[in-house]
């Protein structure tokens, strides 16, 4: 029997102290968490909004929500700056990567819940293993950033997706894009009163059948605009300078980490049903399924069909600037109706992590969730975080280049960086181990992308800085 798995099999689960080296206690560790599989009383957070009842299917559906977004249609600019052979290599290597992490991290959580301590949350989960309060708060403020980011950019490319239906129903139309957000942040915030993050499962079915349908409009018409006869002509070739392609280079890595990540596993863990332990690799294995379909065909058919010429968008790229669209107006409009309906979906996802920190702050978990006790705080507070994200996302309708930092600083140490950490720490495989040398080898390297993929987006920010204008009635993509 291998000793670091104590915890799973009844003997003393002791973690290592990160200050002293030395065994603790779970009493002796962060005491946050959920004491036999029920939340701590008084909780409303874990109560209401993080209620376990899910199975591991519905956490699939939550882990998919989270994965896969219209942010697949970016693939192909991604490979636009490595080539055929890096940039297949670097999709499948990332692919790869988050899913070992990601199982890593599943089972962290399973070595918790088995030494009693399940933790329902990223923040108590890293504060126990690391031993240290101000890992509690730095995952809180990365988690936010994130959360809220996401939620931000959400309700701006939704607005932005009815803009252009509206324009191309009406081009001399009155309407601006911060008409369209405040649609959007209306139907949101109805959407955000569903109490729970498990109340969202059958939604979230519907995100992963929205991501196949966009993908498959979105790449059968680039197949078709490739084989067209005024198809754009097809350039595969990097940057003429080795500084080109090694900025191109680290960008397109930046985009692949983001794009990978979520920035909410153990959330999504806490929807499952007690005992939690295996189901969430089942649930993983559901979400890489979808990815490996949607991921591929994006990348490879935007790519084949546009080359180096290829937008940031597949999309922005088959309605280009001058010129007719490269697709139907009907499939151009379906994809569109789609991507907007996903994006719902995400930003309900992505604002559980606010919404349950609202709740356990301003609920009681002592009268019911739909007493008038905790219904009106629910409503007020929930109504206000849609509102000042809305607000955000007309205010800065360039915010797609502030996400970019945010997803280097924020999605590569918690999706990346922590989970080899914790499992190090946690389940201390031996140090001259293929486990532990490989978790130290992510660690470094993807800390290294962060910073690099950080300092890509800062500079993408700075030269987009002269076409930044609040409330502007225009993306700045």
């Amino acid at each position: 029997m291998d000793p670091n798995m104590a915890g799973h099999t009844g003997a003393s689960p002791f973690l290592v102290s990160p200050s002293t080296g030395r065994a603790m206690t779970p009493s002796a560790s962060y005491s946050g968490g959920v004491e036999d599989g029920k939340p701590a009383a008084g909780d409303a957070g874990a109560e209401f909004v993080l209620e376990s009842k899910g199975t591991w299917w519905h956490a699939g559906f939550h882990l998919t929500t989270a994965m896969v977004g219209p942010t697949v249609l970016t693939l192909p600019y991604a490979l636009r700056g490595m080539g055929w052979a890096l940039g297949l290599s670097a999709l499948t290597a990332v692919a790869a990567v988050t899913f070992y992490t990601y199982y890593l991290m599943s089972r962290v959580l399973d070595h918790c819940e088995a030494a009693g301590r399940r933790h329902i949350r990223f923040r108590e989960l890293a504060a126990d293993v690391l031993g240290s309060g101000w890992v509690f708060y730095a995952v809180v403020t990365v988690q936010t950033a994130i959360n809220a980011g996401i939620t931000i950019g959400s309700i701006l490319i939704a607005g932005n997706c009815l803009q252009i239906m509206y324009e191309s129903l009406a081009p001399n139309g009155t309407l601006k894009l911060y008409h369209f957000i405040i649609i959007v942040a209306i139907v949101l915030s109805l959407f955000s009163q569903m109490p729970s993050f498990h109340s969202l499962r059958y939604i979230n079915l519907g995100s992963l059948v929205l991501a196949f349908g966009y993908t498959i409009l979105v790449s059968g018409a680039c197949i078709r605009a490739g084989m067209m006869s005024n198809a754009p002509v097809k350039d595969y070739s990097l940057s003429p300078s080795k500084s080109g392609k090694m900025y191109d280079a680290f960008l397109s890595i930046s985009i692949l980490a983001t794009v990978f990540g979520n920035g909410i596993l153990p959330e999504i863990q806490a929807t499952l049903a007690p005992p939690a332990a295996g189901k969430m690799v089942k649930a993983l294995v559901l979400c890489y399924t979808v990815v490996f379909f949607t991921f591929y065909l994006s990348a490879i058919s935007g790519y084949w069909a546009f080359g180096n010429k290829v937008q940031s968008n597949a999309l922005q790229s088959l309605m280009p600037d001058s010129g007719p669209s490269l697709a139907p107006t009907w499939l151009l409009g379906l994809a569109v109706v789609l991507v907007l309906l996903q994006l719902l979906a995400i930003a309900l996802v992505y604002s559980q992590v606010a919404y349950e920190i609202m709740e356990k702050g301003s609920a009681d978990a002592g009268h019911g969730r739909f007493s008038w006790r905790n219904l009106a705080p629910r409503v007020a507070l929930r109504t206000l975080y849609v509102a000042a994200c809305a607000f955000v996302a007309a205010a800065l309708p360039f915010f797609g280049d502030i996400v970019g930092v945010v997803g280097a600083l924020g999605f590569i140490p918690l999706d990346f960086v922590l989970p080899v950490v914790m499992y190090n720490m946690a389940l201390a495989p031996p140090k001259r181990s293929a486990v532990y040398v490989i978790n130290v080898a992510i660690m470094a390297l993807f800390t290294g992308v962060g910073i690099i993929g950080a300092i890509a987006s800062v500079r993408k920010l700075v030269l987009d800085a002269g076409q930044f204008q609040l409330f502007s009635d225009h993306v700045v993509s």
